[in-house]
């Protein structure tokens, strides 16, 4: 991992409502290991985040820890997340992983896809 996806990384922050449903989630999947976030192209507008259980790491992948809980970016999504919030939210509208990306200019309803 370089220099410069050492300090997003440290720009990333996981909520402690998004660390507790992810090490429960985690818990309760045998084999899996973290929730990987990924940045893909496409989406309503331009950019889109995908949330996967996986059993293992790449060697790109950096990792945001908090209260036994592991969420894995690669690095060129990494670079798309700096200074954002990992968060859960429950509430009248259901039960979410949410982003807070400040690099978002723009974003669309179902809260997961963006552009910057």
């Amino acid at each position: 991992m370089g220099a410069d996806a050492k300090t997003i990384m440290k720009n990333v922050e996981l909520s402690d409502s998004a660390a507790k449903r992810i090490a429960k989630i985690v818990a309760a999947e045998p084999g899996k290991i973290a929730l990987r976030i990924s940045v893909e192209g496409g989406g309503c507008s331009g950019f889109s985040y995908k949330f996967d259980l996986v059993s293992d790491r790449n060697d790109d992948d950096v990792a945001i820890e908090k209260d036994g809980a592991i969420v894995l970016v690669d690095d060129l999504s990494l670079v798309y997340m700096g200074g954002s919030v990992i968060d859960f939210v429950d509430d009248l509208m259901g039960q979410s992983f949410q982003i807070r990306n400040p690099n978002a200019v723009a974003s669309c309803g179902c809260g997961t896809s963006f552009s910057i």
